[in-house]
């Protein structure tokens, strides 16, 4: 069975998409443009929700911080997703804290102008179901994944979704993965050691090959064949 990325992996929409001509006017008109430096934080883990964000240049990942301070990365957003809005609709803080992987722009959307939009888009409150229910999806299939394949595996299968993450073709495999190893580490799961021992053996066996913190795949098929089981 070919192996399926989207399972992983929620394939980008726009929210404007989903939207008359009117009402993504009316939001445009008032979005707020908002820039963080690298390492900025967005939102913190318990905090309220103040609208949505939207990327438009930049990477932003989402993660918990455990009781000794280690972060557990969720989720990668790049330009064009967007996020924040699930504790508006659950009238909850936020489950996670967000962090500029880079130099990232962002179009805010205050609460109050999601909140009208949304009571009167029987479309957008459609979409947003539906998005809510494939990003639930891929978290548990992460979750249940990484809970029962080794380092090994568990290397293979995130090297194939940062190269989601950062691909700009779709058929663009070869290309520069630029992240920390911690980040590395917070996603799959493991010790920024064992990582760096892993990414090591790929890079013997010329499945990737590194330029600082840049992983460039050099061959996706042997990944793939890595995770074909999952």
């Amino acid at each position: 069975m070919e192996f399926n990325i989207e399972k992983y992996h929620l394939k980008s929409t726009s929210l404007f998409d989903f939207l008359t001509p009117n009402e993504s006017q009316l939001i445009k008109n008032k979005l707020v443009r908002m820039e963080f430096l690298k390492g900025d934080s967005l939102f913190k883990e318990n905090s309220f929700s103040k609208g949505i964000y939207i990327v438009r240049k930049g990477k932003v990942k989402i993660f918990q911080t455990n009781s000794e301070g280690k972060e557990s990365i969720v989720y990668f957003y790049k330009k064009g997703d967007y996020f924040g809005y699930r504790p508006l609709l659950a009238n909850e803080p936020h489950p996670v804290s967000a962090v500029a992987m880079d130099n990232v722009v962002i179009s805010f959307m205050p609460k109050e102008l999601f909140s009208s939009i949304l009571a009167t888009s029987s479309n957008l409150a459609r979409h947003l179901l539906i998005v809510l229910s494939k990003e639930f999806s891929v978290w548990i299939n992460k979750m249940t994944v990484f809970s029962q394949y080794g380092v090994k595996e568990r290397v293979a299968l995130s090297l194939l979704i940062l190269n989601k993450v950062y691909q700009r073709a779709e058929n663009d495999n070869a290309l520069n993965i630029s992240i920390n190893r911690d980040d590395f580490a917070g996603f799959v799961g493991t010790a920024k050691e064992t990582l760096v021992r892993m990414l090591r053996i790929f890079k013997d066996e010329k499945i990737i090959t590194t330029k600082g913190t840049k992983i460039i795949i050099l061959k996706h098929k042997v990944l793939l064949d890595m995770v074909a089981d999952m």
